[in-house]
């Protein structure tokens, strides 16, 4: 078989291979630009800063050129089943919180049932839970706000119903959540009875405040709050 033979055969199968990966690479380049394309587009998508932003309420702090908000402050309650719930059991979550007693017979049912929905609408999002505090410690005990939530459906680990020192409730209510305005130190004859619910971010700070009674105001808070978890997702993300 002569040299000139050999470099033929060999320069043939050359140019068969080469046009066989030609043939491949129509079919395999389109689909890695689209594979490229899609992987892209989900990941602008999903670091892009949400169109909403909720305002931060509470006094501001200008230091230097950064601004630092209201957080809310330290504590420790228990909660309907004996156990103490403070900021550690609340680390980086999203929660909404108010003030009741269980003898009311006036706002505190309505507003009891719309934080139902609140509950029902992030039933499986372990991101958001409710804290709902007595303004009458010593008529709701631990039994006693045990029951009122099993008549509310509240899930455990969900919904907290809390009670404790009435000053440090009080306190909680005035100073962290700023949900009530009066003067008072919490004592016997002190007294909050306010329809407002909060809503406080991963970070303590408080994010919006709702009529509790109106449920077009409760509509307002469950849209919000995934407002929020949208803004926690993307500050996880950047």
């Amino acid at each position: 078989m002569s040299r000139v033979f050999l470099l033929c055969l060999f320069s043939e199968i050359i140019n068969r291979f080469l046009e066989l990966m030609n043939n491949k690479l129509k079919y395999i380049l389109p689909l890695a630009l689209v594979i490229v394309l899609i992987s892209i587009y989900y990941f602008k998508s999903g670091n892009k800063k949400p169109i909403t932003i909720l305002p931060v309420y509470g006094p501001k702090n200008l230091k230097s050129s950064d601004t630092i908000f209201h957080t809310i402050k330290q504590f420790c309650f228990i909660n309907q089943y004996g156990d103490s719930i403070s900021q550690e059991q609340i680390k980086n979550k999203i929660f909404v919180c108010d003030y009741f007693f269980i003898t009311c017979k006036s706002i505190c049912p309505i507003m009891t049932n719309q934080m139902e929905r609140v509950q029902n609408k992030y039933l499986s999002n372990n991101d958001v839970i409710i804290l709902s505090h007595t303004v009458d410690p010593e008529e709701d005990s631990v039994s006693v706000l045990f029951d009122y939530a099993n008549r509310h459906h509240a899930i455990k680990g969900k919904w907290h119903f809390l009670t404790g020192d009435k000053k440090s409730l009080y306190n909680q209510a005035r100073v962290s959540y700023l949900l009530d305005n009066e003067t008072g130190n919490g004592d016997e004859h002190d007294f909050i009875h306010t329809d407002k619910f909060a809503l406080i971010d991963w970070k303590g700070r408080i994010r919006g405040y709702y009529v509790g009674t109106d449920s077009a105001e409760v509509s307002k808070l469950i849209t919000d709050i995934s407002t929020l978890l949208d803004e926690k997702k993307w500050e996880e993300n950047n």
